[in-house]
C-alpha cells in the first residue's frame, strides 16, 4: 500500500454493452492510497491517445502520480503510453500476466462497479452510462466507508492524509 496520496494510481479497462448491443469500454482510475475513484472515462473506443488525454485531465486536478499499476495489455504497452509516462516521470508497474491479484485495488473496485452499476441497468446510450456512473462515483467517494480505511470514505481519508 502506498504511504502517500497521489503516489500510486491503478487503472484498468472494463467492457459492457448498451441495450442495442453496441459495445463500450470504461477506463477506470483510482488512487491506491485512499481508494478514491479519480475518474471513469466511457466510450466505444479507447485508443492510447484518448487514454493519455484523460490521464492528463486527471493530473490537472490531482497531479501526476509517481507510479501507475496496470496489466500488460496492448493499451498500456504501446509506445504512445510508455513515452507519455516517461515524459511525466511516471514509473509503470506492470503486473505479471494472469495475476490480477497483483492489482488488487482496481480489481476490487471493478467488481463493485460491475455489481452496482454495469450489471444493474440496461443502458440506452453512453450519456446514461456516464450520468449513472458519475452519480455512483460521488456516493462511492463521499458516502461509503471502507473497512480498509478505518471506516472512513475515500474523501474523508484524503482529508487526514
Amino acid at each position: 500500500m502506498p504511504n502517500a496520496l497521489g503516489h500510486t494510481w491503478s487503472m484498468d479497462f472494463m467492457s459492457d454493452k448498451l441495450h442495442n448491443n453496441i459495445r463500450f469500454r470504461t477506463f477506470n482510475v483510482i488512487d491506491d492510497y485512499n481508494r478514491e475513484i479519480l475518474g471513469i472515462d466511457i466510450g466505444t473506443s479507447m485508443p492510447s491517445l484518448r487514454v493519455i488525454r484523460y490521464l492528463d485531465q486527471l493530473a490537472e486536478w490531482h497531479g501526476y502520480p509517481k507510479l501507475i499499476r496496470v496489466d500488460n495489455g496492448s493499451d498500456f504497452t504501446s509506445s504512445i503510453f510508455t513515452d507519455w509516462a516517461s515524459a511525466h516521470g511516471i514509473y509503470i508497474d506492470y503486473i505479471q500476466p494472469g495475476c490480477p491479484y497483483q492489482n488488487a485495488y482496481i480489481e476490487r473496485f471493478n467488481r463493485s462497479y460491475r455489481n452496482e452499476i454495469l450489471d444493474c441497468y440496461l443502458f440506452n446510450d453512453l450519456n446514461e452510462v456516464s450520468q449513472l456512473t458519475e452519480e455512483w462515483i460521488t456516493v462511492y467517494n463521499t458516502e461509503r466507508p471502507h473497512d480498509s480505511l478505518n471506516d472512513m470514505t475515500p474523501a474523508e481519508y484524503r482529508q487526514v492524509a
